[in-house]
This record gives C-alpha cells, sequence and structure tokens, in this order.
C-alpha cells in the first residue's frame, strides 16, 4: 500500500521530510496550482535527498481556483466579495458564465459566497458563510458548466520537464470523460515520458458518471473528496466514496483516498476517532493508497500526522 503525504512548508525541511518516510511515507504530492515545476527546484532537491521514489504532480487542469492575495483575505458574513477584475482574481470563464443567485463555494466549500451582481468580467457577491480566504483556493460553482480546457498552458510545460525532474505519476484534476485522459496521455507521449503513470481525480458528477469510461485508461483513481463534497449534499458523499470504490474493485483498478483523512491534525497533535475509523474504513474498502493534503503541507503536525495514517492503515491491512 501506497503513503502519500503533500509537500509545503509545514515539511519542506531535510529533518521533516526524513521523519516522514520514516513513519511510512512512500510518496508525495506537489500541488502546481501553486507554483510549476521549475519554481520549485528546492523542494525537488529535498524530495530526492530524503530518498522519496514516488512524486505525484497535481496539475492545475479544468480546476477553478481564486488569484493570488498579497494577504489572507477576512470576509465577514454578509459582507461583499469581489471577484474578478478590481477584486480576488477568478477564472475569467467563471465571470462570464455566472449570473446572479449562482452560489460559489470556495476552499473545499469553507467560505459559501451568492452572486448578487454579474458581468462579463467581474462577480459581485454577498457571503453566506464567512472566514478567511487564503491564495489559489478552489472555487466549486454548483450546477453551473464552466468551459475549460483540460490542460492549461501551465500543464503543458511541466509536463515538458516532468520525466527529469523524477516526476513518477500525473494526477489530473476535475477528470470530465475519456478525451481528457487522452489528452493527457498524448501530452505526455509528447513530452517523451508516456511511462509516467496517470491518476483520473474524481471531483464531480460528470467525473462519477464517466467513471466506467475512465477506468480501462487510467493507472488509478482518486476519489478526491473536497470539491465532490461540494458537488452533492455532504450526507451523500459516504454512499458516493462507497460506490466509486466498489466500481474500482470490480474493474481491478487501483484507488486512492484523499481529503481531510486527518483534517484536525492541521492544528492538534491528536486526530479525532472518526478520522481514523475514516482512514480505516478506506482500507477495508480496497484503497491501494491515502494521501494527506493539508495536514503534512500547512498543517503544525506533519510527522505525527503521517504516522496516524501509517499505523491506522496497517492496522486495517493486518
Amino acid at each position: 500500500m501506497e503513503f502519500y503525504g503533500t509537500i509545503g512548508p509545514a515539511c519542506a525541511q531535510p529533518e521533516t521530510l526524513r521523519q516522514m518516510v520514516e513513519a511510512g511515507m512512500t510518496g508525495i504530492r506537489m500541488n502546481l496550482s501553486h507554483g510549476s515545476l521549475a519554481e520549485h527546484a528546492d523542494w525537488l532537491s529535498l524530495i530526492r535527498a530524503a530518498g522519496i521514489r514516488e512524486l505525484l504532480i497535481d496539475l492545475q487542469g479544468p480546476e477553478l481556483r481564486t488569484g493570488r492575495l498579497a494577504q489572507p483575505l477576512t470576509l465577514p458574513e454578509g459582507g461583499p466579495l469581489r471577484l474578478g477584475r478590481g477584486g480576488v482574481g477568478c477564472p475569467p470563464a467563471l465571470a462570464a458564465a455566472c449570473r446572479p443567485g449562482q452560489q460559489l463555494l470556495l476552499d473545499d466549500g469553507r467560505l459559501l459566497v451568492q452572486v448578487t451582481d454579474a458581468a462579463p468580467d467581474a462577480l459581485t457577491c454577498t457571503v453566506l458563510r464567512g472566514g478567511v480566504l487564503q491564495s489559489r483556493k478552489s472555487i466549486a460553482a454548483p450546477g453551473l458548466t464552466v468551459p475549460s480546457p483540460t490542460l492549461t498552458e501551465e500543464d503543458l510545460q511541466n509536463l515538458k520537464i516532468a520525466k527529469q525532474c523524477g516526476v513518477t505519476g500525473v494526477m489530473l484534476p476535475f477528470v470530465r470523460g475519456a478525451e481528457d485522459i487522452r489528452t493527457l496521455r498524448r501530452a505526455l507521449q509528447d513530452a517523451g515520458a508516456d511511462g509516467i503513470r496517470i491518476f483520473a481525480k474524481i471531483e464531480n458528477l460528470t467525473g462519477v458518471q464517466a467513471l466506467p469510461e475512465l477506468l480501462p485508461l487510467v493507472d488509478e483513481v482518486v476519489i478526491a473528496r473536497g470539491d465532490l463534497g461540494n458537488a452533492m449534499p455532504l450526507w451523500e458523499l459516504p454512499r458516493c466514496q462507497k460506490q466509486l470504490s466498489a466500481a474500482c474493485r470490480a474493474a481491478g483498478v487501483p484507488f486512492m483516498v484523499v481529503t481531510q483523512m486527518l483534517d484536525s491534525m492541521c492544528s492538534r497533535a491528536v486526530p479525532t476517532r472518526a478520522e481514523v475509523s475514516d482512514i480505516y474504513n478506506a482500507v477495508l474498502d480496497g484503497a491501494a493508497s491515502v494521501m494527506l493534503t493539508g495536514e503534512t503541507a500547512a498543517g503544525q503536525y506533519p510527522v505525527q500526522a503521517m504516522e496516524y495514517l501509517v499505523r491506522t492503515a496497517r492496522t486495517a491491512l493486518s
């Protein structure tokens, strides 16, 4: 079984990465929505020095994200938020597609806003669920189709150097169908990197419905519960996860479970009972790999989080 962390400021030190490997981490993810491979030469050196053999890059793909902020932005409930020109950056295609009344979930649903006025290049919103907005956070627009390319120009540049950077797997966000996978595979072939594994992230209902056509084309399915949980009432997410797991098992395709597996450990040294039960059940369902994201990238206890992930999963396997 594979155990992945996500590299970020909280763990990008030689000793921390070494301890995470000693705890059982077998691979690491680099989220390229926050910077390109070329910009992270220092992290690549750290990963090699720590002896981490599996490096996954998570592409930008058709994912929607806010722009970069000079500093975190506090959004009080009932207050305004402008997205697009003159405000917080957002994809132009989103601004063009939205209409008044459209709700937008930010940062895996931690914040919720509603569009009150829509111009072709900017959205005026009211905050319904407030909080602190950081740079480059996810945007979900329930019920809205936003035209987006499978791969951005930045994705293509990253794929060109992926092999020489030691990348072993590519995660494609918001996979919508077989053509997305074929597009990625062609790009890898063009880059001379067709040996790199493809991980299809299932993050919306389109991806859920397309799973049967994806299974013969991918090396691993990623049940990415952050945005997937925004695509349906949250109480339906466990059933969806179980159905996706069963479909992957029946097809003999490995799958990964990710997002908020130990979310409380971003700020606590010990996880909740529910979190360790979640990991245990994912492994019993047949997960080939499990991954931590913010827990290791930005949390206060990256080593301890990896220890709990690995030990809980191994208990389920014993």
